[in-house]
C-alpha cells in the first residue's frame, strides 16, 4: 500500500483531514460509506479500475435494491463488491486501504472517526474525480445560488461546444457534481480538450485536497451549522475550493459578499470578481453599468442587458454575473456566454446528490 499513496505528514489529524493522492486502484480495498448516487457511481469507477469495494449504509440491504440493480451488470460484481448494510460496524475497516465518505455522511460518524484513529485515509467521489480528470475543471460553491450558477455555466459551455457558429476551445462539456450525476461516472470518457463544470458543497469540500483550475465562491452565509458547528469551520470548508490552486489557476469571488470576499487575499493565481458594486482599480471581472452587465478583462465589454435576463431577483442577477465571470475565466467566447444567458429560466432539477 505504501507505494500507492502519497500522503502529507499530518494525515492522521482529524481536523486537517487526510490528504491522499491515488496512483492506482488495483488490489486496494475501499470502503464507501453512503450508497446513494455518489456511492454507486464511485463504486462503479473503483471496481472498473481494479479495486475491491465494501458498500456500507445505515439502511438495510432490502432498502438498497435500487443501488444493487445499478451495479449488478458489472462483470466483476460478485468478486469485487461486498455489501454491509443496516449499520456501520467498525470491523469493516480491518481490510480497508481507503474510506470514501458520501456527502450526506457526517465526519463525526463513529466509523469515520475510527478510520481516522487508525490512520486510514479519507476521500470522496469529488476528490477522486479531480485527481482523475484529464481536462480543465470549473468548480462552484456557495451557500446559495450554486445550482443555478452551475447550470448556467453548463449552458454557456455547451453553447460554445455545440453551436457551430461559435468557435470553441473545447471538444465537449460535462456538467455535474453535487447536482445531476456525479462526474466520476463519466471521467473515463473525458479527454484533455474537454471542460467539466461541477457544483461542490461544503460537505464535499471539507475533506478535499485539490482545487479546480477555475474555482468560484458565490457567497458564504450561515448554513449547515448543525454539521460544521461554527461559521469559522463552515468558512474553512468552503475555502478548500481555493486552498490548493496554483499561480496558474483562476479564482472567482463575489465582492458584494463580505465573508466570501474575505478569501480574496489568499488567492494564489488570478483573481476575477463579480458584483453590483464597482470593480476595484485594476480589477477584472463582472460589474453593472446602467442596465447592462459588463466584463472587464483587458478592456470593458458589454455582455447582456438586464431586460434580456429572464431570471428575477437581485440574487439571480448576481448568479448571472458570477456565471459570466466564470465563462470568461474558462476562456469561453463572449458570444457563448451571452447566448447561454438568453432564454435561461433556472435550473430544471435542483435535487442534490447525496
Amino acid at each position: 500500500m505504501v507505494n500507492q499513496f502519497v500522503v502529507c505528514n499530518d494525515w492522521c489529524c482529524f481536523s486537517s483531514c487526510v490528504k491522499v493522492f491515488m496512483r492506482e486502484w488495483k488490489g486496494l480495498t475501499v470502503v464507501i460509506v453512503g450508497i446513494a448516487r455518489q456511492g454507486v457511481a464511485l463504486a462503479r469507477y473503483l471496481v472498473s479500475h481494479g479495486a475491491k469495494v465494501i458498500l456500507n449504509d445505515q439502511r438495510t440491504y432490502e432498502e438498497m435494491k435500487e443501488a444493487h440493480v445499478a451495479l449488478v451488470d458489472l462483470e466483476e460484481y460478485s468478486t469485487a463488491i461486498t455489501w454491509n448494510c443496516g449499520g456501520h460496524p467498525l470491523e469493516i475497516l480491518d481490510e480497508a486501504d481507503l474510506v470514501c465518505v458520501s456527502g450526506g455522511v457526517p465526519l463525526d460518524l463513529p466509523l469515520v472517526a475510527e478510520a481516522q484513529r487508525r490512520c486510514i485515509p479519507l476521500s470522496n467521489d469529488s476528490q477522486i474525480f479531480l485527481d482523475a480528470a484529464p481536462c480543465r475543471v470549473v468548480g462552484i460553491t456557495g451557500s446559495a445560488g450554486k445550482t443555478t450558477t452551475t447550470t448556467l455555466v453548463g449552458r454557456m459551455t455547451n453553447e460554445a461546444v455545440l453551436n457551430a457558429s461559435i468557435p470553441s476551445p473545447y471538444r465537449k462539456a460535462w456538467v455535474g457534481g453535487n447536482i445531476g450525476s456525479p462526474l466520476i461516472a463519466v471521467v473515463d470518457q473525458m479527454e484533455t480538450s474537454d471542460i467539466a463544470v461541477m457544483e461542490l458543497s461544503s460537505f464535499q469540500l471539507e475533506i478535499m485536497h485539490s482545487s479546480p483550475q477555475v474555482a468560484a465562491v458565490l457567497n458564504i452565509t450561515p448554513n449547515h451549522l448543525d454539521r460544521h458547528g461554527t461559521m469559522q469551520a463552515y468558512l474553512e470548508a468552503k475555502s478548500q475550493i481555493l486552498a490548493y490552486q496554483t499561480d496558474t489557476d483562476i479564482a472567482v469571488i463575489s465582492r458584494d459578499d463580505p465573508m466570501a470576499w474575505s478569501l480574496h487575499s489568499s488567492v494564489k493565481g488570478q483573481l476575477l470578481s463579480f458584483g453590483l458594486s464597482d470593480l476595484p482599480a485594476g480589477g477584472r471581472g463582472a460589474f453593472l453599468r446602467g442596465e447592462t452587465i459588463w466584463i472587464r478583462q483587458e478592456e470593458n465589454k458589454p455582455i447582456v442587458s438586464l431586460s434580456e435576463i429572464l431570471l428575477r431577483g437581485e440574487h439571480n442577477l448576481r448568479n448571472v454575473m458570477a456565471a459570466c465571470t466564470l465563462g470568461v475565466a474558462a476562456g469561453l467566447p463572449l458570444e457563448a456566454i451571452r447566448t447561454g444567458v438568453l432564454g435561461f429560466r433556472g435550473a430544471p432539477d435542483r435535487k442534490s446528490v447525496v
